[in-house]
């Protein structure tokens, strides 16, 4: 009887030492989990690499065409300003050529190029068509500023549901693995709850990035529409003045 119990306390022993093993080798580095992966959760982890480098290249472009156009207009506004107050109508059209990245210089060029069409003499008529070309300026500046958050946006919001779908691919891999083995161990599980958990975190890792670089370049947008409608409301003025000194 006693020799019988050792027997089969040394058997159980031998399968758990066995299922430990079987455990031990399903690791979790990074080559280990895509080797375990399906082909189908491969893909899952591809789509979202690729919305990574997307969404961090717009990060970038954005972050480097909002700087360069900040640095260059406040360079840009003072020495406008200076030129307009000597009525030096040319002089602060060269200033806004030398600014070419400069958001307020490309709104501030089209309401002079218009004014100086008509000879620099401000009519009603010439200062409403100023007006005009600058609306059409601040339109198409504002559509430049905003290029590339549209792809934040959808990254944000889609990244999540992409690894969502991963993490259902994953269950249903370790159901599968379950029916295979025709055992419920963590050994027969381990690779398709990994799948599932490395896919939720991946997408969670693209949109929570992508959610946050929207919400601060869109905020960066708004603060230059304000400065632009800003300068045009000041040109508007400054042509306003020069029509009553005639």
């Amino acid at each position: 009887m006693i020799l019988a119990q050792l027997a089969h306390f040394g058997s159980h022993t031998v399968s758990s030492l066995a299922l430990f093993q079987e455990e031990q080798s399903t690791g979790f580095s990074p080559l280990q989990l895509w080797s375990h992966m399906a082909w189908m959760a491969r893909s899952v982890a591809i789509i979202l690499f690729i919305e990574s480098v997307w969404s961090l290249a717009v990060m970038i472009d954005r972050y480097l065409y909002f700087s360069a156009a900040r640095k260059q207009s406040r360079e840009f506004a003072p020495k406008v300003a200076g030129a307009l107050k000597d009525s030096k109508l040319e002089e602060a059209i060269k200033i806004a050529d030398r600014n070419k990245k400069s958001h307020l210089a490309e709104v501030v060029t089209a309401g002079l190029q218009e004014f100086r069409v008509s000879s620099g003499m401000a009519t009603e008529e010439t200062i409403e068509s100023s007006q005009r070309a600058l609306e059409r300026a601040e339109a198409i500046v504002h559509a430049k500023l905003k290029r590339g958050l549209s792809v934040l946006a959808t990254i944000g919001s889609t990244a999540p549901f992409v690894g969502l779908f991963g993490t259902v691919v994953g269950i249903l891999h370790a159901f599968d693995a379950i029916a295979t083995q025709k055992t419920s161990g963590i050994a027969a599980v381990a690779g398709g709850i990994s799948e599932a958990l490395v896919t939720t975190a991946f997408g969670l890792l693209v949109a929570i990035p992508a959610v946050m670089a929207f919400n601060y370049f869109t905020g960066r947008v708004e603060a230059f529409d304000v400065e632009m409608d800003n300068s045009s409301s000041e040109l508007i003025d400054y042509f306003i003045k020069q029509s009553h000194k005639r």
